[in-house]
């Protein structure tokens, strides 16, 4: 974490101290969050160089989120901090700011100011098309957590849909596992050596603009980038010790995208494609695929959901690489309705030209009305060698997370 935001970091804190103070006398301040112990079982040796030889990894999340609204609910100002600790890698071991906002609501229009995390797409398998925010991926290897992203979000909801025109001050750059941790590669990624094709750096402002709209059955979202790329690329370079390490460079692109549901009785069915230019040629890419769900499947009336989606990626070398280019994902959805809302959801990834495969699971269920259980399962079985995933090829792994809510 930066300077700069180590110090935002501590500044929310204090915010949130200082709106905490004031509960008592405030029924508008909402405070909840949640606890969490993590565990990730290895059932084999480490790869490379200077990763942790231990098989079992723990780690403490703490999530505190705190929201204070007045001018009856109008005006909402949200504070959510993120921290890790992690014994066995030093980069893992960080904080960040989810949110830290300020929203205010007016007949048929908003806007948003602070670092906030905004969802773009449809698809199961890959968020092609979510560029907002940047990929926090010293968490996880599947992409789904983000950096909050400072920002101003203006909205306008009207009969005609809603429209949002987002500028973004500043640029977060994607986080990376350390020397000690698992899930890289045989370098490390050296942040210190950063570049940008923007003279600016960090401070080289980005914008975006989102149409979102339905039509019967069917939601449509028609959205434009232009900014600094969320993906790095990397390239080979050395420390000050001489040792080779990847050093990333991050593009400025332009990317136009669309994201398409309809939603058919038992059926779903789904599209995410963009055309990116600013790294190498002009590219496109899409996923797209369908989830139909048999509803009540047992006495208990659970449902169980059978998905399919295919991915392609037309990009060249000159972008940051993907393992996403030409595969098949398929999976089921198995929800119990239970009251402790149980859900089990597995897949596999198959990659069509080198036949890379990737098995995943994952379950999560509510033990009481405070605390949750959950648990992830990612094995990858045969890995190409020009495939992304190669590096973490012997990284197959059980998470159990146990979190208490407030």
């Amino acid at each position: 974490m930066t300077n700069h935001f180590q110090k935002s970091w501590l500044s929310g804190v204090g915010i949130s101290l200082a709106l905490a103070a004031s509960a008592t006398m405030a029924e508008e301040v909402e405070l909840s969050g949640f606890i969490a112990g993590d565990l990730r079982a290895y059932p084999q040796s480490p790869r490379h160089d200077g990763q942790s030889d231990a098989h079992l990894n723990p780690s403490l999340v703490i999530q505190p989120e705190l929201r204070y609204e007045w001018n009856d609910g109008d005006d909402r100002v949200s504070f959510i901090p993120y921290l890790r600790l992690d014994p066995q890698d030093a980069r893992r071991t960080h904080g960040d700011i989810r949110e830290l906002n300020w929203l205010h609501r007016a007949d048929g229009w908003d806007i948003k100011v602070g670092a906030d995390k905004v969802f773009w797409g449809v698809a199961e398998s890959n968020h092609l098309i979510d560029i907002i925010n940047q990929t926090d991926a010293v968490e996880d290897i599947d992409g789904e957590d983000k950096l909050g992203q400072p920002m101003v979000n203006f909205g306008f909801q009207q009969d005609w849909g809603s429209l949002n025109l987002i500028a973004m001050p500043y640029f977060r750059e994607r986080t990376f596992a350390g020397r000690g941790g698992r899930l890289r590669s045989s370098m490390i990624v050296d942040t210190d050596q950063t570049t940008y094709d923007s003279g600016a750096k960090e401070w080289a402002p980005d914008f975006a603009v989102r149409y979102a709209t339905y039509i019967g059955d069917w939601d449509i979202g028609l959205a434009h980038f232009h900014g600094t790329s969320r993906e790095a690329t990397l390239r080979v370079g050395t420390d000050g010790g001489g040792s080779a390490v990847w050093v990333p460079h991050y593009d400025r692109i332009d990317q136009t995208s669309i994201d398409v549901q309809a939603t058919i009785e038992e059926w779903l069915w789904k599209l995410e494609a963009m055309t990116r230019s600013g790294q190498g040629d002009r590219f496109g890419a899409f996923v797209a695929g369908l989830e139909y769900t048999y509803f009540g499947v047992s006495e208990s009336g659970a449902d169980l959901g059978l998905l399919a989606e295919y991915q392609y990626d037309g990009r060249d070398s000159d972008a940051p690489s993907v393992s996403t280019d030409n595969d098949i994902f398929l999976g089921a959805r198995y929800t119990l309705n239970d009251t402790d809302d149980t859900d089990i959801l597995g897949g596999v990834v198959y990659d069509h030209e080198n036949h890379t495969t990737f098995f995943q699971v994952e379950a999560d269920t509510r033990l009481n009305d405070n605390w949750t259980i959950e648990g992830e399962l990612r094995v990858l079985g045969h890995v190409a060698a020009d495939d992304p995933y190669f590096g973490v090829r012997d990284d197959h792994h059980l998470q159990i997370r146990l979190s208490r809510y407030f």
